[in-house]
């Protein structure tokens, strides 16, 4: 058994979600597990150099997980030819740049989302690869969770029917940073810095809903700015420029309604902190992170209105559990390996930039339904 070992730029590794989910659940992961199996018998193994500003938060991690190269030179890294991949998790107003030295450095580009700031510095990225002929994708990961996986399932036996409506609602309550510490970074609150709920969860609602129920044919959206002061890392307080909520809806070409609530300003009363409730003409279903449960026409309870008495139904009780049947890995990791397959034999793979480019559409277009109170059509967009 022969390993391949490829060379993978790590830059922006240091924040919360490179850390986490990237380096730890994902690379280091595939390496502890021996590297992916390759078709002709060989395992291919990434070999991460961590790019960053902090060298000690760099060097710590390194050691932390057994790596040997870190740096806070991105261009030493660009000009390494054993550094086949350049991989960005930045924050989103440094990512196009870092994409378009590494395309410029020859190098197959793996990022977050969104891609950038605009649609059309999006577009410029999927021009300036495909001129390059490097290879792309963006990370989907919503694509690849258990509950969503399940959701999937579901539609693709046609256990719904015709489906009507889809209802998503994600989201919890992030603390304003004075007497509890914040969840996410303060930037995520900063327009002028990239932030704001609507750029940052719209790019996953495009794919999601592409990928299980359609193509968005038109978006209307309301955004908010409920807390408008907050307190960030160091303890500093700062008024909050971008939006904390959004209340978005979308029709689809096939004629199915979307409803997306999004909120870092919400008290979590659900099962998840994402769940998304189908209905169909057989059955409707409600998906999580990882579980998803049905009720099929047959087992649909009768209720009737009436406030005068108490509800005589347990509905929670109503609702069967989708098994798994089968064993999920980390949905980063699940795409992680995807990609480097797709780099070293050439396996097939769409989620790429130009689906990145789609998300930041979808975002800018919804920002545009928000300042103007009106329906935006969404137009194809073509590489």
């Amino acid at each position: 058994m022969a390993k391949q070992h490829i060379g993978v730029i790590m830059n922006g590794v240091t924040g919360r979600m490179g850390t986490n989910q990237h380096l730890i659940r994902s690379i280091v992961a595939i390496r502890e597990e021996g590297g992916i199996p390759l078709q002709n018998g060989d395992y291919l193994m990434p070999d991460p150099i961590l790019v960053g500003r902090r060298p000690h938060r760099l060097q710590e991690l390194a050691e932390q997980y057994g790596l040997s190269r870190w740096t806070t030179n991105l261009d030493e890294a660009l000009a390494d030819e054993y550094n086949e991949i350049y991989f960005d998790a930045q924050t989103t107003n440094r990512r196009a740049a870092g994409i378009k030295q590494a395309i410029a450095a020859g190098k197959h580009i793996y990022c977050e989302k969104p891609t950038a700031e605009s649609t059309e510095e999006a577009l410029e990225l999927v021009q300036l690869a495909k001129q390059a002929g490097v290879k792309n994708g963006v990370v989907q990961d919503k694509l690849f969770l258990p509950g969503l996986l399940k959701l999937k399932r579901l539609i693709d036996s046609g256990f719904f029917g015709d489906i009507y409506s889809v209802r998503m609602e994600f989201g919890y309550w992030v603390f304003e940073g004075d007497w509890q510490t914040c969840q996410r970074p303060s930037w995520n609150y900063k327009k002028e810095e990239g932030g704001g709920i609507i750029v940052d969860m719209f790019a996953h609602w495009r794919y999601v809903i592409k990928h299980l129920f359609g193509d968005i044919k038109a978006v209307s959206c309301l955004g908010a700015t409920h807390i408008p002061e907050r307190v960030d890392e160091n303890g500093d307080a700062y008024q909050a420029t971008a939006d904390d909520a959004a209340y978005g809806t979308f029709e689809l070409e096939n004629g199915v309604i979307v409803q997306a609530n999004s909120s870092w300003t919400v008290r979590v009363n659900r099962e998840d902190l994402l769940t998304i409730q189908v209905d169909g003409k057989e059955g409707s279903a409600v998906a999580g992170l990882r579980d998803c449960k049905i009720q099929h026409r047959v087992n649909t309870p009768k209720p009737v209105w009436n406030p005068d008495v108490p509800n005589p139904f347990d509905f929670q009780s109503q609702w069967q559990e989708v098994p798994a049947n089968t064993e999920f890995d980390n949905a980063f990791k699940v795409q992680w390996e995807m990609f480097l397959k797709h780099v070293a034999e050439d396996t097939a793979y769409d989620l790429d930039l130009l689906e990145g480019a789609k998300g930041t559409q979808l975002s800018e277009l919804a920002l545009q339904s928000w300042q103007e109170r009106r329906w935006i059509d969404v137009p194809e967009l073509k590489g």
